[in-house]
């Protein structure tokens, strides 16, 4: 179990990538062989997170307060609008060939969104599922829907880009890209062609609102297209993970060797997990739990992570609480 700490600049500058890696790492007991064919996951949420504290000050200050605000929250058990809510969504498609993401790609993202935040995902319809001895009933049904509120305005195409990385210039007309639309209401979608083997990135809360939202590989999007997804990463998990980054969660295992993850219902963890680990692994960290590898905050491939905890839902809900109130809604607008 992890105790809620506000030690948060430390840990905010221990960097771990999230990764897709084209060669495999050595294998360690802390690192379970991968079975994804194209290598292991690789996200780079944290990597900009601390540029973004290396060059504002205040980052570092918005950040801190961001974490009291949180563990205050969820040290007095508050819960946020009792219900589903709503999130509206901005796609952003800047490829060579724009249109080769079609709606029913980006539908179907939605329609895995939905599934993985409602826990109403296909994995879950069996009770008794492997969920390393945490309570089925106690898996979160985090109730956001997220939706495209006008197909026509709220889809925006780019042709001619080539590969983006983690400068946010993805975000940026003038850098190849595209600005972001209604960037303080809505949570825009960038689909791209991240390099260095990306599968996406997020922005924490409190960061810019201009270069605010969750950019991710076209080849990781979506559970259908028109062309070859990645075989480890075809049901639309990467855009489930990012979005907890969005919504201010943190990787199950800190960030470093049995770090925390600021969640009190996750077992500690020396690192993350890779492919589709064996039932019953446990961690090398104090007290050798069961890793929570089906944790959608690990890194195991798309088909083996399929939940959030309580906990998780609680430090989304004093996100929504707090700096995200402005994305969510009662009802569809």
């Amino acid at each position: 179990m992890k105790k809620i700490s506000l030690s948060v600049l430390g840990a905010v500058l221990l960097i771990v990538s999230c990764q897709k890696n084209e060669t495999s790492l050595p294998q360690t007991p802390d690192d379970p062989s991968s079975t994804s064919t194209e290598g292991m996951r690789k996200c780079g949420s944290m990597e900009v997170l601390e540029e973004q504290l290396r060059t504002d000050p205040e980052r570092a200050r918005r950040l801190e307060d961001l974490e009291r605000k949180t563990a205050t929250f969820q040290d007095s058990r508050m819960s946020r609008f009792a219900g589903k809510l709503y999130v509206p969504v901005v796609v952003n498609v800047v490829l060579p060939d724009a249109n080769i993401v079609t709606q029913a790609q980006i539908q179907s993202q939605l329609d895995v969104l939905n599934h993985d935040y409602g826990k109403s995902n296909s994995e879950l319809s069996n009770t008794s599922v492997y969920l390393a001895g945490y309570s089925y009933n106690s898996v979160a049904n985090c109730q956001i829907e997220f939706y495209v509120q006008d197909w026509t305005n709220d889809v925006n195409r780019k042709s001619g880009a080539g590969s983006f990385g983690t400068n946010d210039a993805v975000k940026k007309t003038s850098q190849g890209g595209l600005d972001p639309e209604s960037p303080s209401t809505k949570l825009n979608l960038w689909v791209c062609d991240l390099s260095s083997g990306l599968l996406g990135y997020a922005q924490f809360p409190g960061g810019n609102v201009l270069t605010d939202g969750v950019v991710i590989d076209y080849q990781g999007f979506g559970t259908t297209a028109s062309y070859a997804l990645y075989s480890a990463y075809n049901k639309g998990r990467s855009a489930t993970h990012e979005i907890g980054h969005w919504f201010n969660l943190r990787h199950i295992w800190g960030d470093t060797h049995c770090g925390n993850d600021y969640v009190d219902d996750t077992p500690l963890h020396p690192a993350a997990n890779y492919g589709c680990p064996a039932v019953n692994l446990q961690s090398s960290c104090k007290k050798r739990p069961l890793m929570q590898w089906m944790n959608y905050m690990d890194y195991t491939d798309d088909a083996c992570m399929y939940m959030f905890t309580s906990g998780q839902k609680t430090r989304m809900d004093a996100a929504i609480d707090g700096p995200r109130a402005t994305y969510v809604s009662a009802t569809k607008l």
